[in-house]
């Protein structure tokens, strides 16, 4: 039975996963993977905006939002790649398409690699195929030991900084302060096993050539994180993928230009599913009896 509505919560391989489930049950699966230090609530955006003609998913990765880990949870970006895979069988999810941001893209795309029948379309949000460098790990070393001495609002202050473009930090207020609530939400032990994670991540760049679903590529035009020439590159690798720069915008895109995003993914997944109709599942009842009972009056007429 499939449960609808926000926080639904899910128990799976000894673990509680949180996860959002919205959208008519016949219609075709989109699946959104939030990025690092974030939750699920970051696509709130997005979900709404798509309810209507899709199934849409998003959850929590493990650790983070309302999902849960112990001291013995193992994180890496193989093993959110097989959570993602053992959530989908637990939903009865057959194949859906995903959409990933920053880390959600690096687990999208370890996901295709391992899994590729399992995915319809790919969306590759302000991410990249390239493994951290040097400079970036010593970075991140650096951070674990910050958030572990300074703790985490300090992390909150700087981080925001840094994934925002300038002029968003005077006109998205209120989605500061929530990419802050989330960041203070989540557990230091989780940061930093994501932090270092995120450190020894393969790179995924060898992959792109043979991927082979619809890819749409988005890239706020002021991410410094994940810059416009990293999407340019993989852009350039995925065949007949689609790149568009969001204007206005840093590393989170959907949050920093929502409206131009979500015009995006519309245009993108309408393409995708074009073939595709939704059909209620009442009308396909309804025909089922009508067909049941033509048949009825078929045969009684042949035994006359």
């Amino acid at each position: 039975m499939r449960y609808f509505g926000k926080n639904i919560n899910l128990f799976l391989n000894n673990l509680m996963v949180c996860y959002t489930d919205d959208g008519p049950d016949d219609a075709p699966v989109l699946i959104f993977i939030h990025g690092f230090p974030l939750n699920k609530s970051m696509w709130k955006k997005q979900l709404k905006a798509l309810k209507e003609q899709y199934r849409v998913i998003a959850y929590d990765v493990r650790g983070h939002g309302e999902s849960e880990s112990t001291d013995e949870t193992t994180f890496s970006i193989e093993n959110f790649a097989h959570d993602l895979i053992y959530f989908m069988d637990a939903l009865k999810i057959d194949k859906a398409s995903l959409c990933g941001l920053s880390m959600g893209g690096y687990i999208a795309l370890n996901a295709i690699e391992n899994y590729p029948h399992r995915f319809e379309s790919l969306v590759l949000c302000d991410t990249s195929c390239f493994p951290d460098t040097p400079e970036t790990i010593e970075k991140r070393m650096k951070t674990v030991e910050s958030i572990e001495k300074n703790g985490l609002l300090n992390y909150a202050d700087n981080s925001v900084k840094i994934l925002f473009a300038p002029q968003s930090q005077t006109t998205k207020v209120a989605e500061i302060a929530a990419v802050k609530e989330m960041i203070l939400a989540t557990s230091i032990q989780s940061l930093s096993k994501t932090l270092l994670a995120l450190c020894v991540r393969k790179e995924t760049c060898t992959l792109l050539p043979h991927i082979q679903v619809p890819v749409l590529i988005m890239v706020g035009e002021e991410d410094t994180i994940t810059p416009p020439v990293t999407a340019t590159y993989m852009h350039e690798n995925i065949k007949q993928s689609i790149l568009h720069v969001i204007k206005h915008a840093g590393h989170l895109s959907n949050l920093e230009n929502s409206a131009d995003f979500n015009k995006q993914l519309k245009t993108f997944f309408a393409s995708v599913y074009k073939d595709q109709r939704t059909i209620p599942s009442e009308v396909i009842t309804s025909f089922v009896e009508q067909l049941r009972d033509k048949m009825k009056s078929v045969i009684a007429l042949l035994t006359i």
